[in-house]
């Protein structure tokens, strides 16, 4: 363990240096608001596509659905559709149309377009989305750093204080530096080498156990309800959970980390090429999870922590130097996410309110100075929540997920397609979707009947066509 601890501490270390000389280039780059939060929309069809999915995914998809995987087996495969639904959703029907209006009326943050778009003069639809990203994005982020903590403490046995606030320093310390154009390429990095390594390691914990047919049969052994298309649930639950890990695609139009890439695309055409490399990346990423969790049975049985099953697999079945870089790539993973992350709060605070409501006279280097210290206070911020909370992950994210997902998608998607929808719609529509997702979450019906995303999307979408026919 001393070796393979000193071993990921050199890798470790490399990959903070890279990150942070990444930031340093990018800052050199960065000097109004447009450069700091879209890169002067510049972004190509490799980097917007790995960028927007790898700051999606991260701790959930490394972490949260491997573990999800292992404690629901088979059942948990509706993940995979309902991912990538949710990614043709927002490449095919949302991107380019999103691209291209928002250059037209010079938006830079999601809260600039919704403004825009209805010429909202008292700032309501911007204030209420800044109340709604600023109040999930400190969920989200804390979620990150509650695994960056889990995976060091996999790892080294490294208490969660120590892990949480260097990984998180790490993370302030480039996003500061160079906004989008730092978070997009340093992204780009990160998810590549988290794709590499859920392949790599789940491939070989099916070879270990003897190849495909002789792994399932040692499953079934282990845990026979891992193998059932129903996880040893009844058929209720098993539709209420289906329907909830299906539903988790209608969330991807409304994450301001992502929608904003698309907004950082070079051009209509890095969008188009940037489609078939998303999708491809995304059947890998949840594909291997699923393998990985459902072998994982055989593997590692009776798991106190599910969510810890990646980092232990890469520590037994691969050579030190493997075992360092995949590791790394876990946190990689999170860095990814944490980074937009923090970046979208700092705007809808730095950009949003400050500069556009309370200090409209600024410069743009004062702009992105502030930017630079409401990261810094936003991360500190989210540092001190995740000390503080011990739930699971996933439990964290999709909360946070829901919020964002049904308060912004069914929004983007009538602006984007219906010209009739109202100022007063729109209004209804962000309160809708987040209201009923805090009560959904509230009264339990989350875990008895579905996840609340989806019934939040759908009254939201309701409430948007409603009340715009009513006020048009």
């Amino acid at each position: 363990m001393t070796e393979l601890s000193g071993t990921i501490g050199a890798v470790f270390i490399i990959y903070v240096l890279i990150m942070l000389a990444i930031g340093w280039a990018a800052s050199r780059k960065t000097h109004s608001p447009l450069d700091f939060f879209l890169a002067d929309r510049s972004l190509k069809a490799w980097v917007t596509a790995i960028s927007s999915t790898a700051s999606s995914e991260s701790a959930w998809a490394v972490l949260g659905t491997v573990g999800l995987a292992y404690k629901d087996g088979l059942s948990a495969i509706w993940f995979l559709p309902g991912c990538l639904m949710g990614y043709l959703i927002n490449w095919i029907f949302i991107a380019e149309k999103l691209r291209k209006r928002s250059e037209e009326i010079h938006a830079v943050t999601l809260p600039d377009y919704i403004e825009s778009f209805f010429n909202d003069e008292k700032h309501v639809l911007r204030l209420i989305s800044v109340v709604i990203i600023f109040s999930c994005m400190m969920a989200y982020v804390a979620a990150q750093f509650t695994a960056i903590g889990k995976t060091f403490d996999a790892i080294f046995g490294v208490p969660q204080v120590l892990s949480i606030s260097i990984g998180g320093l790490i993370v302030l310390g480039y996003t500061m530096m160079g906004g989008v154009r730092a978070v997009a390429w340093t992204d780009f990095i990160q998810g590549l080498i988290m794709v590499l390594g859920l392949i790599l390691v789940s491939l070989i914990a099916v070879d270990s156990l003897g190849g495909f047919p002789i792994m399932f049969e040692k499953v079934e052994k282990t845990s026979p309800a891992t193998l059932e298309w129903l996880g040893g649930k009844s058929t209720a639950a098993f539709l209420g959970s289906m329907v909830g890990l299906l539903g988790i695609g209608l969330g991807y139009p409304g994450q301001p980390h992502v929608v904003t890439r698309y907004m950082a695309a070079k051009n209509t055409r890095a969008i188009r090429n940037g489609t078939w490399i998303a999708l491809g990346w995304g059947l890998l990423i949840y594909s291997s999870a699923i393998l990985l969790g459902i072998s994982g049975q055989a593997l590692f049985p009776g798991l106190e922590d599910p969510e810890h099953l990646f980092p232990k697999a890469a520590e037994q079945l691969l050579p030190t130097i493997l075992t360092a870089i995949v590791l790394t790539g876990v946190l990689s993973a999170i860095m990814s996410t944490v980074s937009a992350q923090i970046l979208v709060a700092a705007s809808a605070v730095a950009h949003d309110i400050y500069s556009k409501i309370l200090r409209k006279s600024l410069s743009h280097e004062k702009i992105v100075f502030v930017s630079r210290i409401t990261i810094l206070l936003l991360g500190l911020g989210a540092i001190c929540i995740a000390l503080g909370e011990t739930r699971v992950i996933f439990w964290f994210v999709l909360f946070a997920w829901s919020g964002l997902g049904a308060s912004f998608g069914p929004l983007i998607l009538f602006m984007l397609y219906r010209k009739d929808t109202t100022r007063e719609a729109a209004v209804a529509g962000m309160l809708t979707g987040f209201i009923t997702t805090l009560v959904w979450k509230i009264i339990g019906l989350s875990e008895s009947v579905i996840y609340e995303l989806v019934p939040a999307f759908i009254l939201s979408s309701l409430v948007i066509y409603v009340v715009s026919q009513k006020t048009k």
